[in-house]
């Protein structure tokens, strides 16, 4: 059995590599190629193109990248023709994963999309993609689930892998020790800036002007950022520096969830990291950075309340979110304030606190990734099944 997998997000990367795991634990035999990235290779995955490298966001970063996405389209196009897969897995990455969907659609492969696209967030005409070009839906949030079966779509809901990956990752126990040291000097916060090149640029210098507000507030405050990539770390540190180091900050490459495990409260990039702190009971404060244009054109196209997955799981706004745009001025003051209420009023953190744990028990369910197996594993067995008794009766 072949199974093509395209992800182009670094957390797709690591979604569909611990898929990749299950699928081979259940059955030794299958093989996976595709696009990707590191841990899906580590698993075992043929890399036809590293795509994690071209993960973007936003309409004006996309344009001028188009002609290598239609190239990567067209290798797998001709992959598809000489040697077709059992079946496509989608990871995310909708604008050029519907380009591998209908592809695949179009010579008759199965499509599976494994964490869907949030049409339920934004542009919910997109629906129609769906329905053309993708057979099953694997969705990920209980009320994607319900959004995507009341359209007409074959959905299914398994939960979602982020609580798998906290459940099963081991922490470093001696930079837990480590860090936690520090919580006797005063109170730490998590510093995530996000897991893109851009991310990193655009929302990083904002962050330090919060950091700088809440430091003169509370001058104990211990800053530790979790950073995806050692260049990432290096920029971190580098616009630190530039700016005569407004505070003690302290950076850690890939060591993002031993940062939220000790941290009091986290001061983050919106994205699915999410979940982790939704995971491990950390309260957040959500940033994300958007030019003029990008905030002109969220405000027309999107149809939910939050951005944030937890927020959204939660329907309130227990992580508060600022999407900032034009003179970030007013939000780096709003960021502050909140940030400095949770260190200066320990038990306004603690209700908090409480108010994810009480989430955290009712949907953070683990077993998401071998849900997905068994499903895609039997899903390609009735398949096979179907196909032969029609070969037979030809």
């Amino acid at each position: 059995m072949r199974i093509f997998f395209s992800a182009g997000e670094p957390s797709g990367d690591q979604h569909a590599a611990h898929l990749i795991q299950e699928l081979r634990a259940r059955n030794p035999k299958i093989q996976t190629e595709g696009f990707g990235g590191p841990e899906m290779q580590k698993q075992g995955c043929l890399l036809l193109f590293e795509l994690t490298q071209l993960a973007v966001m936003g309409f004006l970063r996309v344009v001028p990248m188009l002609a290598k996405f239609r190239r990567l389209v067209i290798q797998a196009e001709a992959f598809f023709d000489d040697a077709p897969p059992d079946a496509v897995v989608l990871v995310d990455f909708p604008g050029f994963n519907w380009w591998i969907a209908k592809a695949a659609k179009r010579r008759g492969i199965p499509v599976f999309y494994y964490m869907p696209p949030q049409l339920w967030a934004w542009a919910p005409w997109r629906i129609r993609r769906v329905r053309k070009w993708v057979d099953h839906v694997i969705c990920a949030l209980p009320f994607e689930y319900e959004w995507y079966k009341s359209r007409g779509v074959n959905a299914i809901w398994v939960g979602h892998p982020f609580f798998d990956e906290v459940a099963s990752h081991k922490l470093d126990s001696e930079l837990v020790k480590e860090l936690r040291a520090a919580e006797s000097e005063g109170p730490v916060i998590a510093v995530l800036p996000g897991s893109r090149d851009h991310e990193v640029d655009r929302n990083f210098p904002m962050m330090l002007d919060v950091i700088r507000k809440v430091s003169e507030r509370v001058p104990t405050v211990q800053w530790i950022v979790g950073n995806y990539r050692q260049e990432h770390k290096d920029d971190c540190q580098q616009m630190h520096s530039d700016v005569g180091g407004v505070a003690k900050m302290t950076c850690h490459v890939d060591r993002t969830s031993e940062v939220i495990e000790v941290a009091d409260c986290c001061f983050m990039v919106s994205g699915s990291i999410s979940l982790e702190l939704l995971a491990r009971k950390t309260p957040g404060v959500v940033l994300y950075r958007v030019g003029r244009f990008g905030r002109l054109v969220a405000r027309v196209l999107m149809t939910c309340r939050y951005i944030t997955l937890t927020n959204l799981i939660a329907e309130e706004e227990l992580m508060p979110e600022f999407v900032s745009g034009g003179d970030p001025a007013a939000d780096v003051t709003a960021i502050a304030d909140q940030l400095t209420k949770w260190c200066l009023y320990p038990n306004t953190l603690i209700q908090r606190r409480e108010e994810m744990s009480a989430l955290a028990d009712r949907t953070a369910v683990t077993g998401a990734t071998q849900r997905t197996a068994d499903f895609l594993l039997t899903e390609l067995s009735e398949a096979s099944v179907s196909a032969d008794k029609a070969g037979q009766a030809a």
